[in-house]
C-alpha cells in the first residue's frame, strides 16, 4: 500500500521520529513522509512510533491501494524522491 505520514511531535521528539521514518519510508519534507510499505511494516513502524509519543503530539497515516490514486501539486522548493 502508499501511505503518506504526517506528524506533529514536541521539538525534543522530532529527530527520534524522523530517525525512525527514514528507516521506512522517504523524507519529503520536515514532517511529512511517504512511500509503499507492507502492512506488516506499516504495523511494525507504527508501534516504535508510539512508543515515543508523548500527550499533545500528533501523527497522522494517510492509506492509499496506489499511488496512482495521488496527484502532486509542489509549490517552491522541489524535492526530489525516487518514489516508485
Amino acid at each position: 500500500m502508499y501511505v503518506i505520514v504526517v506528524y506533529d511531535v514536541d521539538e525534543e521528539r522530532v529527530s527520534k521520529i524522523n530517525r525512525l521514518l527514514k528507516s521506512y519510508l522517504i523524507w519529503i519534507q520536515n514532517s511529512v513522509f511517504e512511500g509503499i510499505i507492507t502492512d506488516k511494516l506499516l504495523e511494525e513502524m507504527l508501534s516504535r512510533v508510539k512508543k515515543i509519543m508523548r500527550g499533545d503530539d500528533s501523527f497522522i497515516v494517510y492509506k492509499l491501494k496506489t499511488k496512482s490514486l495521488i496527484e502532486r501539486q509542489v509549490f517552491g522548493k522541489r524535492v526530489e524522491t525516487n518514489i516508485i
